[in-house]
């Protein structure tokens, strides 16, 4: 699986805008920060649904990083 990657943060591209302004406003703006939060406060956060989990969790994998515990 081939995920396009923007420049210069790590992010996915193609996540909705909500799903942006909610990482935006939370300030994580790299997987490595994403990746401090554990996968239920990432989905809590105002904006991230369910089409914003796979593609950022998938991002993730393939980096070697993982929510935390």
């Amino acid at each position: 699986m081939n995920k396009k990657l923007t420049s210069p943060n790590d992010i996915p591209s193609g996540l909705s805008q909500p799903a942006l302004r909610a990482l935006a406003h939370a300030g994580l703006t790299n997987l490595e920060q994403i990746s401090k939060l554990t996968l239920q406060e990432f989905k809590n956060l105002h904006g991230i649904g369910p089409t914003a989990v796979k593609p950022i969790v998938e991002a993730m994998e393939a980096k070697g990083l993982f929510f935390s515990k």
